[in-house]
């Protein structure tokens, strides 16, 4: 699982639904979440925060141009690949954060990803999560 700390730093909901834009640095990570009708009273702006998301939820792209729907574009330096038969695990530096994915080979063979490379992790905003710090 992925977790990078970050802080709210903007809310906004309508029925059960909330955006939450968290940063982390200097950027933001946006997430989607479902909640009552009154809203969770932990997610507040200036909490602090884990982001999480799945290491299969992250999507890799090089030479992206464009625009894309997609909020969540973390910019990365691949540092290691384990390659397997159907699925290969990609190891990234995002800052001073880390960042996995896990892909298909043939999708990595594809993209020509190698170690050192730059490549941008794509996230969708429904995939990430939040968790209260201690």
């Amino acid at each position: 699982m992925n977790s990078i700390q970050g802080t709210i730093i903007n809310i906004q909901q309508s029925g059960g639904i909330m955006l939450a834009d968290i940063d982390i640095g200097n950027y933001t990570v946006s997430a989607m979440l479902i909640t009552s009708i009154n809203g969770d009273s932990w997610i507040t702006k200036g909490k602090q925060v884990n982001v999480v998301f799945k290491e299969t939820e992250v999507s890799l792209a090089k030479n992206l141009s464009g625009k894309i729907s997609l909020r969540n574009r973390f910019q990365c330096i691949v540092k290691e690949i384990e390659n397997g038969e159907i699925l290969s695990k990609i190891n990234m530096e995002f800052g001073v954060n880390q960042i996995t994915s896990v892909i298909t080979t043939r999708s990595l063979i594809e993209l020509d990803i190698k170690s050192g490379d730059s490549v941008e992790a794509l996230v969708k905003a429904n995939e990430i999560s939040l968790m209260a710090l201690k």
